[in-house]
């Protein structure tokens, strides 16, 4: 017969504090950030025309840094420039708060530009 521990006694012995570096490590999946990045994509641009496609994002995660690209499609007119300034912006704030990664490159991609509808009837060419 093999005696039962009651427990009692392996409570009175001290409590080892583990090293942080010696308790493991959260990965977080390259999915995961490429989703966080075409979310605060989405939110930079805003609203767009109904046939406008999703903002999608791709990302490559060495060493807790993350080099993001994104796939946008914009209205115009519009600062084309400003907006891929602010998709840049947010997905490095968003990316930084929600994942803990380092972005040190954002990289715009604009898929297609969406006229604005009665506006591009004023500005078209003329003979």
């Amino acid at each position: 017969m093999t005696p039962v521990s009651t427990g009692a006694g392996e409570l009175d012995r001290p409590l080892t504090a583990v090293p942080p570096a010696e308790r493991g490590a959260t990965r977080i999946a390259d999915r995961v950030v490429a989703k966080i990045a075409s979310q605060a994509a989405r939110e930079a641009v805003g609203t767009l025309p109904p046939d406008a496609g999703r903002p999608s994002a791709s990302v490559a995660v060495h060493h807790e840094v993350a080099h993001v690209r994104v796939h946008v499609e914009l209205d115009y007119p519009c600062d084309v420039g400003d907006r891929c300034r602010q998709v840049r912006r947010q997905v490095v704030e968003r990316v930084g708060t929600l994942a803990g990664m380092e972005v040190p490159e954002v990289v715009v991609q604009v898929e297609r530009l969406h006229p604005v509808a009665g506006h591009g009837a004023t500005q078209g060419r003329t003979r």
